[in-house]
């Protein structure tokens, strides 16, 4: 049996003990594992048993949180929490969008994916109660990543100067993969900074996989993505008025780290790819083509102002572009995030998605305040950390279609729950310690708490 498969084995059936005997939030985590390891298309799936394991996971997940409902609701109700509120909404739009669906195959098809991911989002939020539930995740997210990392590295490029082959089920293409890494950068800058000796070394360690992988992929829109959320996320550790002891100057440490790592791990052909982002006239080289398929978007829309439906502006594409403009493409894609949303869902839908992340951030503000107020440092640069690797997540999905990833909302799901364990738990621990009988509830559920 080949190692792959049985470290596989160990930690999926480790995982699945995990959420039995010790806490639900392992549940998800197994989830996450399987999600980066795709046993299904990896060379060493011969090796295991042909199980449905994301199927396994998610029904391990369902069940776990069914047999402690009512204790997890107390930790995790589901009403304090708005962005949930409007991702329900979306995935409604979906479901009335069967209506005017172009193509109503792909639409039913997808939207039933997409329903399935609404449902572990629900779930693993309730899931998540604390914060080592909530930096266990985290984790389980860089290792993962950090496997892509690895596996860019053994399969190398192709005779295209890219890797294929090595992605995740929702994200085959070498490009989806790659976004897919770009959030583990603030992360991995975050846990570097307050973490220890060992801590330090794992996210060195994790870094340079993800890193290299980036490098070998070979994807513009990730490469930015990536300077987006590190610069943000440095910028704000060198001029917030949070401060701890060194931080400004770890943080200008870390720039030089960056930039030496960058120097060594980059070849020819990567800044060859990356210097065609300035040759605009060029439009196919530089990429700039992409404008003109997202500006279509909006002529379109004057047809069908509720939205298309899934994959309906693929197909009304020729009707929109002459031939030279979709590149001899019959059926082309918009390629980006947002007006992949824009297209789908029409303007009522793309405006609930914009109201999503509207309440998540305004939440997280909240947070960030009230952690300021008891100056807890560390709880502030963490929400600060996953806001910066949601908004490289934004920022590599403008270039691709990434409206319905995985990953995306598994980064409004951990920013949602940060919000949760940072700040709401213990606007509820105030609210509970004044009623009846309240002191006795939190001298139950104290430890939960931290």
């Amino acid at each position: 049996m080949s190692k792959f498969a049985l470290l596989f084995l160990l930690l999926f059936f480790g995982g699945v003990v995990a959420a039995l005997a010790y806490s639900g939030a392992a549940a998800f985590v197994v989830y996450q594992m399987v999600y980066f390891f795709n046993p299904d298309d990896r060379w060493w799936a011969s090796s295991i048993p042909g199980l449905r394991y994301s199927a396994m996971a998610s029904v391990l997940m369902l069940g776990v949180l069914a047999v402690k409902y009512k204790a997890y609701s107390s930790l995790s109700p589901w009403r304090q929490m708005p962005p949930l509120k409007w991702l329900a909404a979306i995935l409604v739009m979906y479901y009335l969008a069967y209506l005017f669906a172009i193509d109503l195959v792909s639409h039913q098809r997808f939207t039933f994916h997409f329903a399935k991911l609404v449902i572990i989002v629900f779930v693993a939020y309730k899931l998540l109660h604390s914060k080592k539930a909530l930096n266990a995740s985290l984790w389980a997210y860089i290792l993962g990543c950090s496997y892509i990392g690895y596996l860019a590295h053994v399969t190398g490029r192709n005779s295209q100067g890219r890797v294929e082959g090595i992605g995740m089920v929702d994200a085959p293409d070498a490009n989806d993969t790659a976004a897919a890494l770009v959030p583990a950068a603030a992360l991995l800058l975050y846990f570097a900074w307050v973490g220890n000796k060992k801590i330090k070394l794992l996210c060195i360690f994790c870094g340079a996989l993800i890193a290299n992988g980036l490098v070998l992929i070979n994807s513009r829109g990730a490469f930015l993505a990536s300077v987006v959320s590190l610069t943000i996320f440095i910028f704000l550790m060198i001029f917030s008025s949070q401060q701890r002891p060194g931080q400004r100057f770890t943080a200008v440490l870390m720039i030089v780290i960056g930039v030496s790592g960058a120097v060594y791990v980059t070849d020819d052909l990567f800044w060859e790819r990356m210097g065609t982002l300035q040759d605009i006239e060029d439009q196919d080289a530089s990429g700039s083509s992409r404008m003109v398929f997202w500006w279509t978007t909006f002529d379109m829309l004057e047809d069908h102002p509720l939205g298309l439906g899934i994959n309906g502006y693929n197909r009304l594409a020729p009707q929109y572009m002459d031939d030279e403009t979709r590149g001899g493409v019959e059926y082309r894609s918009v390629h980006s995030l947002w007006f992949q949303g824009l297209s789908e869902l029409g303007w009522i839908g793309f405006g609930f998605f914009c109201c999503l992340l509207i309440s998540l951030f305004r939440l997280s503000r909240k947070a960030k305040k009230f952690v300021m107020s008891k100056e807890d440092t560390r709880a502030y640069f963490q929400i600060l950390a996953i806001e910066c690797a949601l908004l490289g997540y934004l920022a590599a999905g403008t270039f691709i279609n990434r409206f319905r990833a995985e990953i995306l909302y598994w980064m409004i799901l951990f920013l949602a729950v940060a919000i949760k364990v940072y700040y709401l738990q213990h606007q509820n621990v105030t609210t509970e310690a004044r009623s009846p009988g309240g002191s006795k509830r939190l001298r139950k559920n104290r430890d939960v708490y931290t």
